[in-house]
């Protein structure tokens, strides 16, 4: 639907420009839509393969502490992994893709050790320990690709929705406002020039009869 504006030359220009404005916004805007996409559907990837590999390792970390807690009991286990102070640092940084901030985690663990005598104690209770360490730090990046897939999936819709706004609204609306303000000027033009015309006529029938009565 057009818009309702005084069919003049300065009018005109100014919906030329902003067409052509609006149609460099759309070009602009569906250019990040596809880069948006695809960097969205590399982590999509990612993030399942690391859903995967965190699963493993919980699996397998439990795992070792059952067998850890078979040798030794569970009250020793206890009291062994009670000892154990890991201090752990998740240091949070950030990157941008089209000018969205995705977050970096980087998980790192400071031991001290040994925690405990190696006395009673076997080889499982360090390979549990590792374990769950690893498994640590796989969910860290698993975290950090989960929330950078929330994010870009709402700045791809919040961009889907520019695109179709101009795509289906904004520019369809300049175009016919631009044509029908073209067609309303070419029509005064028009009825100017034969105003123009028919004054031209009278003024030479005037001049005409004049130089009869003057003979």
């Amino acid at each position: 639907m057009a818009r309702n504006v005084a069919p003049t030359r300065s009018n005109l220009l100014k919906l030329k420009d902003e067409l052509q404005f609006a149609s460099l916004g759309h070009e602009l805007l569906d250019q990040k839509r596809s880069i948006l996409m695809v960097e969205l559907l590399t982590l999509i990837d990612q993030a399942v393969e690391y859903q995967n590999r965190v699963d493993e390792a919980l699996s397998a970390a439990s795992s070792l502490m059952q067998n850890t807690v078979m040798e030794m009991g569970r009250l020793r286990v206890a009291n062994l992994f009670g000892a154990v102070t890991i201090t752990s640092s998740i240091e949070l940084t950030d990157r941008k893709v089209m000018g969205v901030h995705l977050p970096r985690v980087d998980t790192t663990f400071v031991e001290g050790g040994p925690y405990f005598s190696p006395e009673g104690t076997t080889l499982a209770v360090e390979d549990t320990l590792a374990a769950y360490r690893d498994a640590l730090k796989l969910m860290g990046r698993l975290a950090e690709l989960k929330v950078s897939i929330m994010r870009l999936a709402r700045e791809v819709k919040k961009t889907i929705r520019k695109v179709n706004a101009l795509e289906k609204i904004v520019i369809p609306e300049l175009q016919d406002t631009l044509s029908y303000t073209r067609s309303r000027i070419e029509e005064a033009e028009r009825e100017s020039f034969m105003l123009m015309k028919q004054v031209k006529d009278r003024m030479e029938i005037q001049r005409e009869r004049a130089a009869k009565e003057r003979r």
